[in-house]
Formats: C-alpha cells, structure tokens, sequence
C-alpha cells in the first residue's frame, strides 16, 4: 500500500486528511506563552482572536518525534511525505531526519514540494488520485514533481510588520511602506527558498491587476486551478476572485482559509493568490 503523508500547510486539518486518505502532521504555532498544534489545537479565527489582543505569534515545523511516528505506524507501506517549501519552514529537513531515524527508510520518499498552502493542496490531492488509479510510487513521485513546475504564489500581507518581524522585509522599508499605505505583493523567490517583493502598488484592486496581468503573461486559463487563501477575510477573498475574473474569465477560482501557521507570516486579513497547472487526473 502507498501512503500519501503531508503537513498542514496544505491547509488539511488530521481529520480532513483522513477523510481523504491523507496523514497530516500539523505544524505549531506559539502564542501568549502557549504552544497548539495548527488545526487541531487552535483555528485560525482563535489564533486571530489571541493577536488582536496585542500578542505576537511565532510558528514551528512539526516535531519529529511525530513525523517519525507515523512513518513507524505504517511500517507496511510504502510512504510519500509531500512537505512545504524548503527554506520556508524546517518542515522538509525535519521530514527528512525522521526518515533517516525511521525502519525501512528506503520505503519513504519526501517531496519538497517547493510551494505551500493552496498548490500543495493540490499536490497532494493530486497524489491520492494517483494512488487510486494504481500508480506506483515511482510513477507517483515522477508525476508530483511534474506538477511542481507549473504553479506560482503571490502574497498580499496586511501589515508590513509581519513581513519585518519574519525576516522578509526591512525595517526602514517596511516603516516607509506603512506610513504612505502601499500594498505590497510578495511571491517565492526562484529558488523557492524565500519570498522576494514581487511588486508594490497603492491600491489592492492595482495589486491584483499586476498579479493578473503576470499570470496572462504565464498562459493561465481554466487549464490551470487557481487558490485565492484568506485569514478570516473572505469577503476581501471574493473581491479579488471578481477581479480576477475580469480579466481571466472562465479561470477556475477555489477560496480557501489560511491556516494560524500562515497568518503568522502574512498577519490577519493576509491574502495569498496562487496558481498551479492542473493535471489530467483531476480534470
């Protein structure tokens, strides 16, 4: 048997992964002294809630000790382990230390799958289907890396000194960006290890337009899925699937909520926009 492990970053929670056939290692927010597992412990509107109320979040990867245990309790299978974007979290690395601990390493393959959230989602959807259409775990991990080529992710951060205290932005740079009100876009560097400003605009309907304007520019259509991701603002969410659709009108829109681990990055009311090619077994 395949199978398909994976952190919360693709927004599953341990039950929703279940519920897909999907096990899911959640990753761990640290907040007011406290310390939760993202999705299980706290839900993004909690965690927001605790910000709101003047505390500042940090987030880790998922212990070890637990990723290792799920490679242990499923001895017999051969595993997947489809993880966040190296250079983003610690996620990957410590993936790959517990396969090194874990019985029978060589049945474990961990994907860095160079992107998080709404595509990763994706992926490791992707990844169930191919096990139900009997590939193999080769075949499998040959298809997932495939994928990874074609996906791209913006992200519109509330406030500027998320970006500042994650080591993304500049204080000067972040100071200025607050007092004159811009809107700044960030997307994964291109070796996908980091997020690089991709542009800064005075307005978000403007924001959105570069964004649609790049992935006109990339050929997105509705051959490709794209995932508009909210912290606790869906009502902004909407707004930017509408813009969106101005300019790319039979695009295949998906609202999603971000996870407390992704809000820690972008803050409350972040966006993220992101889009991946979609494969043909899930057309």
């Amino acid at each position: 048997m395949i199978r398909i492990v994976s952190d919360s970053s693709a927004l599953y929670s341990k039950k929703d992964g279940q519920a897909k056939g999907v096990t899911i290692a959640p990753l761990i927010v640290t907040i007011n002294g406290k310390t939760y597992r993202e999705y299980e412990d706290i839900s993004t509107e909690e965690f927001i809630n605790i910000i709101n109320e003047g505390h500042i979040p940090v987030s880790s990867q998922p212990a070890i000790g637990e990723v290792l245990n799920i490679y242990d309790e499923n001895i017999e299978d051969e595993i997947i382990n489809i993880s966040m974007a190296d250079g983003l979290s610690g996620t990957y690395n410590s993936a790959c230390v517990a396969k090194d601990m874990a019985t029978n390493p060589d049945r474990i393959e961990v994907i860095n799958s160079e992107t998080l959230c709404g595509p990763q989602n994706y992926l490791v959807d992707l990844a169930v289907e191919l096990v139900k259409l009997g590939k193999t775990k080769n075949e499998i991990v040959s298809e997932i890396k495939k994928a990874m080529e074609e996906t791209k992710s913006f992200l519109i951060p509330h406030d500027f000194d998320y970006l500042v205290r994650g080591g993304r932005l500049s204080p000067i740079v972040g100071k200025i960006g607050s007092v004159i009100k811009l809107v700044p876009v960030m997307t994964l560097a291109e070796d996908k290890k980091s997020l690089v400003k991709f542009t800064t605009k005075r307005t978000l309907k403007k924001a959105i337009q570069k964004i649609s304007e790049e992935m006109i520019n990339n050929n997105v259509d509705s051959n490709y899925k794209i995932y508009i991701s909210h912290a606790c603002n869906e009502k902004l969410a909407k707004d930017i699937k509408n813009i969106i659709l101005e300019y790319i009108e039979n695009a295949d829109i998906e609202i999603k909520m971000l996870g407390p681990v992704f809000t820690t990055q972008g803050g409350p009311s972040c966006i993220s926009v992101q889009y991946i090619k979609k494969h043909d077994a899930l057309k």
